[in-house]
């Protein structure tokens, strides 16, 4: 009999120990964020959300786990990518682009999605102030301001009639953005030719298929795989002596002519507190999108010396920085 009592007191002993120690685990559980990147890893735009996450207090390993997958720029791969993350029981989704959150939006009905991406978020929402559904996100809206970058274009080179525009068609949200331009190009009395590419090789036959179209300056509509490639963009622009304007600062470090658009590292360190917003229970679709309020015009004068163009100084007196 006391052998059975005791059996019995070490049993309960035992089922507390083990359900103390499972709710333990439980509450030591690090949320874990499945990072779907479309550049390479080591782009210094996503340094920009591991800035923010640690502003925030959060450091890896310890309070989040960055559970990270890259395409480096081979954007075919992100569906697989991102089947891959949600095997890795992720709590929620960070992806880039358009194409980042069409593959995440196929994959998953379920786990919250935060997407970065150039374009305008209309497709995703119900409405800006509430998007409604599983994701929301932060927007450079850079093809919203593709008509100005013509106009700066113009106005650095005054003589242009032919300007080439360089655009990924896999990018849903490009055609729009081409249309923009057709019509900006039409009140600037210019005559515009697109010119597509869907991969880094594409980039370099349609750059020889540019320099046989005579333009006389190019517009880069900006994507994800613009933004892998920004260093070779600046270096074929020079190449082949071209005036060229795109969306992100990186193109104007890399030798291209100017850049003008907000500050895509910015967003990310930004997108860190809409990311401690989903991990503490915050519906995405009660976060608004955020969009920019701050553009940045960046003039590469070494560049511009090389081309033979002399910027003028109602440009340089607008810039925010100026490389020489």
């Amino acid at each position: 009999m006391k052998r059975n009592m005791f059996a019995l007191a070490l049993g309960l002993v035992l089922s507390a120990w083990i359900l103390q120690a499972a709710r333990a685990q439980q509450a030591e559980k690090i949320p874990r964020i499945g990072w779907l990147q479309g550049a390479a890893s080591t782009n210094p735009i996503y340094e920009g959300f591991r800035q923010g996450l640690k502003e925030l207090g959060y450091v890896e390993g310890k309070n989040v786990d960055l559970v990270i997958r890259s395409a480096n720029g081979s954007l075919d791969h992100l569906p697989d990518l991102v089947k891959d993350l949600i095997g890795a029981k992720v709590d929620m989704l960070l992806v880039g682009g358009e194409q980042g959150l069409r593959a995440a939006k196929d994959a998953t009905s379920t786990i919250p999605i935060l997407v970065v991406v150039c374009d305008s978020l209309d497709s995703l929402t119900a409405s800006i102030a509430r998007p409604g559904g599983k994701a929301t996100g932060l927007t450079c809206i850079s093809s919203e301001i593709a008509a100005k970058r013509l106009q700066l274009l113009k106005e650095i080179v005054p003589a242009v009639s032919r300007v080439a525009v360089l655009y990924n068609p896999e990018d849903q949200n490009k055609p729009a953005e081409l249309n923009q331009m057709q019509n900006a190009a039409q009140k600037l009395g210019l005559t515009l030719t697109a010119f597509e590419a869907r991969t880094s090789d594409q980039i370099d036959k349609a750059f020889a298929d540019i320099e046989g179209a005579h333009v006389q300056g190019l517009v880069i509509l900006a994507d994800v795989l613009m933004v892998t490639n920004e260093k070779k963009l600046g270096e074929l622009t020079l190449k082949y002596h071209l005036p060229a304007i795109y969306g992100f600062r990186g193109f104007a470090d890399a030798g291209g002519l100017v850049s003008y658009g907000s500050s895509l590292r910015d967003t990310y360190v930004r997108a860190a507190s809409y990311a401690d917003k989903i991990l503490h229970g915050t519906s995405p679709g009660e976060i608004p999108i955020e969009q920019p309020t701050r553009f940045y015009l960046v003039v590469n004068l070494k560049t511009a010396t090389t081309l033979g163009l002399t910027v003028p100084p109602s440009v340089l007196s607008l810039s925010d920085d100026v490389i020489e």
